[in-house]
């Protein structure tokens, strides 16, 4: 892979950073939605450089407090060490991981990750507190609002459903578990694995948050079954807990209907070469059906007799 050491632009910046100043090698790492990440070889270590756009602001992303949660996340023993920062311009150094890096067909090939990336979520979720709060009822809604105002792709339906995420919202909201540090945006590529430790990294949309959206949010980021839904929920909980299965799966809802709005802004203001809209679509397509269908009505009856249990 051809190294990106002389370009100009990362070259101002390395030189910032004195931990990269004698960088010997750059290299691009794949799978950023919202920032560029760079591999970076020096001769005393390797790092991980993230470096932002000035339009993650419209996405609810807080750099502050993504860099202090980075922080407490290592603290809590999942996460990689902070090495740097120029929050002038948005880039985060952290230390490499060395561990494989997952992906969605992981999850279906090797059953046995999905206890052990229970195990560490809940060693995340009972370290130190994060800084700020991801309610994502409140985010999703100013996600929609930025679309209808610079008039984004909106797909047809979207506003015909809303009333049922809200009675999903209103119903969550009227018995909410205890905050707790939570990722918020755990895609199958945001765990690694060293053979005896599952990491979690990218704290961008990291806050205080119940444990049952994170949960419900990352069995629908890579796809779980029903059956694979109840696995990590029992893990997670130690005990086969009906009412948190069906809190997940109504978080799961919520998340995939709000990210769309996501995907709509990205798509207008993003300089990353991706399809969001496709990426989009495929979050709709998942969720237009559930909704629609008796598995809501299901949802809604078990959650309304699970309240306050």
């Amino acid at each position: 892979m051809k190294s990106l050491i002389q370009d100009k632009k990362l070259k101002a910046l390395l030189k910032k950073i004195p931990a990269l100043a004698n960088a010997g090698s750059v290299t691009v790492l794949g799978g950023g939605l919202t920032n560029l990440n760079y591999r970076v070889e020096t001769p005393t270590g390797i790092y991980v450089m993230r470096w932002s756009g000035d339009t993650t602001a419209l996405l609810g992303i807080n750099r502050e407090n993504e860099r202090g949660n980075t922080i407490k996340a290592f603290e809590a023993g999942v996460g990689a060490a902070v090495i740097d920062a120029l929050p002038e311009e948005n880039v985060l150094v952290i230390s490499w991981i060395e561990a494989q890096t997952l992906h969605t067909g992981d999850f279906q090939s090797k059953p046995a990750l999905i206890p052990r990336v229970a195990q560490a979520l809940k060693k995340l979720h009972a370290g130190p507190a994060f800084q700020g709060d991801f309610h994502f009822p409140s985010i999703r809604k100013k996600y929609l609002q930025t679309v209808l105002n610079n008039h984004y792709f909106l797909p047809h339906l979207y506003l015909t459903m809303e009333p049922a995420i809200i009675e999903l919202e209103k119903i969550l909201a009227s018995d909410p578990e205890v905050p707790v540090p939570c990722n918020n945006d755990l895609l199958a590529e945001n765990f690694m694995d060293d053979g005896k430790k599952i990491w979690i990294i990218d704290y961008e949309y990291a806050g205080q948050n119940e444990a049952s959206f994170e949960i419900g949010n990352l069995a629908s980021e890579i796809g779980l079954s029903a059956q694979q839904l109840v696995t990590l929920c029992d893990t997670y909980w130690g005990q086969h807990r009906p009412s948190k299965i069906a809190r997940a799966m109504a978080w799961a809802m919520i998340a995939r209907y709000g990210w769309v709005m996501w995907a709509s802004i990205q798509e207008a203001v993003s300089n990353i070469d991706f399809d969001f809209r496709a990426w989009g679509a495929r979050k709709w397509n998942s969720v237009l059906p559930d909704l629609q269908g008796s598995q809501y009505e299901n949802l809604i009856k078990t959650l309304k007799a699970s309240t306050h249990e």
